[in-house]
């Protein structure tokens, strides 16, 4: 029987390593498709340090193809060298902060690489694929908490969500078009932590823009304070809250995910699936339980609000559990020791 790999675009990185390692526990061969713009590689040629660490910690090796979703020889020259089954697609920019001040650059990568990627997939004849969406396709939440019959679209709050919009929105159009195309859209909220392990975690280039990096930058020593953005908004201590889950739970969800459309027996599906605790967190909530599990003081200054960010936003997880068989296990405290376990044992993430 021939081979056949679960294909991740940007599976080096932070999301995509931690999928990779689950999938391999689970049986699957994993081919990664990734250009390292966002993680550590020493050079090119060799596989990145993240996923060294994967087969470490799976006892099994994984396939890699340095490449950019630019070049659309590179991805015909993929899915020609190898059976690909079904594809998950992690590959985006995803700072909000930086899609406001590099709009145009965030729509070439997120919007016209995610074409190149479908028009190849349609040309080999792979229509299988699991979407890495976001909770910003909900804009402005219209009620929580959000199920996935919210509206999207509707006043998303940043160029980084209208791209995901905009990518769920030609997925659609896809599967109606051609009754071949089965489509997971995966919509995340908020992933922090690390493997249990503390040999991956996250490893941002440059200043990091989510909350949990920051944290755990202050905490080792590299950045002296975290800025917290904005204390007025309408919740218990007036700082942001999110739905946070930890990454070994959104990898989980991408396994069941696999499995689910893989055997997948209607045609022409677009399906959504919120992946997330179904409870909020604040900002302060977050410190002080890191704080506290750790046992570290976390110094913080209140910031301006920045542009793009919405007050509260967590989600309904009912759909994922009865259609995927899958729910979030770990709780914050969790979510908490692991990222610093992670940080600490690796206080320049994957370099030496």
């Amino acid at each position: 029987m021939t081979q056949q790999y679960v294909l991740i675009t940007g599976g080096a990185g932070y999301i995509g390593s931690h999928c990779a390692l689950v999938l391999l526990q689970s049986g699957y061969d994993v081919l990664v498709l990734d250009n390292c713009s966002n993680t550590y590689s020493a050079n090119k040629d060799d596989k990145p340090e993240s996923l060294k660490r994967v087969e470490k910690l799976a006892g099994k090796t994984l396939s890699y193809v340095y490449g950019d979703l630019s070049d659309c020889q590179k991805l015909k020259d993929v899915f020609t060298l190898y059976k690909v089954s079904c594809v998950i697609h992690c590959a985006a920019f995803k700072s909000v902060k930086e899609s406001w001040d590099l709009p145009l650059f965030y729509y070439t990568n997120n919007v016209t690489g995610s074409l190149n990627l479908f028009h190849t997939m349609s040309e080999c004849g792979v229509k299988n694929i699991i979407f890495s969406s976001s909770s910003t396709v909900y804009g402005d939440p219209q009620f929580l908490p959000l199920t996935e019959d919210h509206p999207t679209g509707q006043n998303c709050a940043n160029p980084y969500g209208r791209t995901k919009f905009m990518v769920e929105e030609i997925l659609k159009d896809l599967s109606l078009s051609d009754k071949g195309w089965k489509v997971y859209s995966l919509r995340y909220f908020n992933p922090v932590g690390a493997h249990p392990s503390g040999e991956i975690g996250e490893d941002p280039l440059g200043i990091p823009n989510n909350l949990m990096p920051v944290v755990s930058q202050v905490a080792v020593g590299k950045l002296k304070e975290l800025a917290v953005y904005g204390d007025d908004y309408n919740t218990p201590d007036g700082t942001g809250v999110r739905d946070y889950i930890h990454i070994m739970d959104l990898a989980e969800g991408h396994t069941a995910a696999v499995s689910k459309l893989l055997t997948e027996k209607e045609d022409g599906i677009f399906k959504a699936y919120n992946l997330g605790t179904g409870s909020g967190v604040s900002v302060l909530e977050v410190v002080k339980t890191f704080e506290k599990v750790n046992k570290i003081n976390i110094p913080y200054k209140v910031a301006p609000r920045r542009p793009g960010d919405v007050a509260s936003s967590y989600c309904a997880v009912d759909l994922a559990k009865k259609q995927l068989g899958w729910e979030a296990k770990h709780g914050l405290d969790e979510m908490c020791r692991d990222s610093w376990n992670w940080q600490s044992k690796n206080p320049n993430g994957y370099r030496k």
